[in-house]
């Protein structure tokens, strides 16, 4: 009877060291993820459920071992590495919080321009964050909303652009619902590209409908835009315009050389330029001049241009 008793205590206890050994060989297993990682608010298990869904090892064990570990914080994650132990990943997820870098979008930048500065400022390669922003975006300028952006440090140069693709998508349709109940691609970058135009060219958000109003009123009698701020695309964002860049460039943005509005925007715009876009002052103007003050003088014949050019230049 006392043998029994002992093979019994015997066979328990290989019972539990086999489940203690099993369960130290399951948190020691890795997990692969991204060095820092999005974790949206919600429940324990929605959590779980959320990774699981975007394809990482976790189950419902590790919904258990969490209430015992703690709750997971939500926002960005730094996981350190891209491969962690799952005791690691789990406590990382209660306890590890990333460090984040504000980047300032400002209205009227270009995305070849916004991309150097990230590349500069979170220590990303900008080759990466250009063919990842050409595979991700349905227009080539013009898509990325103009604001602070808190990015986590140690972002991959996909995950950040599917972020800002993500996010100024979002932001563009939400407004083209509010304005019009719809959202129609072609229609809106249509609105994006006059808007880019708009924000170059005027002085302060209280012009924007008045330049507006100045291109509509010329698109209308057929005549050139002949403005200076759609020369002023990519690389090229922050460069004087002279007359030899007018002769010299060839591109489809140079108004002086081609009627209408070019077929892509210039540069990412603000929600003022795209209102201004879709509801232009009523004007007859047709021409402005940039006065000594900073702002513009506007006409509706040449002969007063020309007058406001002179008071300008004198």
């Amino acid at each position: 009877m006392k043998d029994k008793k002992l093979t019994i205590v015997a066979y328990i206890f290989e019972i539990i060291l086999i489940l203690f050994f099993s369960f130290i060989y399951y948190l020691n297993q890795p997990i692969k993820t991204p060095k820092v990682l999005f974790i949206p608010k919600g429940s324990i298990n929605q959590i779980i459920t959320q990774l699981q869904q975007r394809n990482y090892d976790v189950c419902k064990l590790d919904a258990i071992l969490l209430r015992f570990i703690g709750s997971p914080q939500h926002g960005w994650i730094n996981m350190g590495a891209r491969v962690n132990t799952k005791a690691d990943f789990l406590y990382k997820l209660t306890r590890a919080k990333a460090a984040l870098r504000d980047v300032t979008l400002i209205p009227g930048e270009t995305t070849y321009i916004f991309l150097n500065q990230l590349a500069s400022n979170l220590g990303l390669e900008r080759d990466k964050l250009q063919i990842e922003f050409e595979k991700l975006s349905p227009v080539k300028e013009g898509l990325f909303v103009p604001n602070t952006y808190k990015i986590p440090i140690g972002i991959s140069e996909k995950e950040l652009i599917t972020l800002l693709v993500k996010v100024s998508l979002k932001t563009m349709k939400a407004l083209s619902f509010k304005i019009f109940g719809s959202y129609n691609e072609k229609k809106w970058f249509r609105y994006v590209t006059i808007a880019s135009i708009i924000q170059k060219e005027s002085a302060n958000n209280k012009e924007m409908p008045i330049v507006s109003s100045v291109i509509y009123n010329r698109l209308k009698r057929g005549m050139k835009l002949q403005m200076d701020g759609t020369l002023n695309y990519g690389k090229y964002s922050h460069l004087k315009v002279t007359a030899k860049r007018v002769k010299s460039d060839k591109t489809f943005y140079n108004t002086y050389l081609h009627k209408g509005v070019p077929p892509l925007p210039v540069c990412n715009v603000s929600k003022e330029a795209i209102m201004a876009a879709i509801f232009p002052a009523k004007t007859n103007y047709l021409y402005f001049m940039k006065s000594k003050k900073g702002t513009h003088d506007f006409a509706c014949n040449y002969s007063t241009h020309l007058r406001n050019i002179r008071r300008a230049t004198k």
